[in-house]
């Protein structure tokens, strides 16, 4: 079931304050939520909530759901500060915009990029998914800096971390890119590397900056 944005909005709020905050119920107003909305009978027609004498009840449906919302939309926080490098209030606008977007098995795909995030940019509890316990389970946790492979490890590049633009045009120069493989055959004094049939050397500060999906098994 496809819920509207204001809907979405409404259920995160509530989940907020009950699993967060410890209220058992919310007032109607206090959420700007009135009867003759028709998001109101969106959220009572799902089960998502209960309404009573003027108060908000989430029900265990709606705390499903609004658990969802808020792990979609603080996912999305950590997308858009730590991939995108976009700050303050644009970065929670634009969270605001993507979350959204993240239907289930995108929001999965997000999660695997960003290494399974425990927490969101502002220190609050994303709260897991099944890819997060089962990568703890595992010990594959995902996508990982070039820095936490070992010689002759490989993996899929999935994302370049830099603010410095000449750093991005010698990398994606250097075949750099998401989708492509890549096998780090030595770390020190500089980290070597595979990238197709070419090699390169860096230096920590820019492998740092190339992250990677570790093949499962490599080595």
């Amino acid at each position: 079931m496809k819920l509207s944005e204001k809907a979405e909005e409404i259920l995160e709020r509530l989940w907020v304050e009950v699993e967060e905050e410890g209220n058992v119920f919310t007032d109607l107003d206090k959420i700007t939520l009135f009867p003759d909305e028709p998001v109101y009978r969106e959220l009572t027609d799902a089960a998502f909530i209960e309404v009573k004498e003027g108060r908000v009840y989430l029900r265990p449906e709606g705390k499903e759901e609004g658990r969802k919302i808020v792990r979609r939309f603080r996912l999305a926080e950590r997308l858009m500060m730590d991939v995108f490098n976009i700050r303050g209030e644009a970065a929670k606008e634009k969270a605001c915009q993507f979350e959204h977007l993240l239907n289930e098995g995108v929001d999965t795909k997000l999660c695997t990029m960003l290494n399974h995030p425990s927490t969101c940019p502002h220190g609050k509890s994303i709260p897991p998914g099944e890819c997060c316990i089962e990568a703890r389970r595992s010990g594959n946790l995902g996508v990982v800096s070039l820095t936490e492979l070992k010689p002759n490890e490989e993996g899929e590049i999935a994302y370049i971390q830099t603010e410095d633009n000449k750093k991005m045009q010698k990398l994606m120069a250097m075949g750099v890119l998401p989708g492509n493989r890549i096998r780090l055959l030595q770390t020190f004094p500089s980290y070597i590397f595979n990238v197709g049939y070419s090699e390169f050397a860096i230096d920590t500060n820019m492998a740092r900056e190339i992250f990677v999906r570790k093949q499962q098994g490599s080595g």
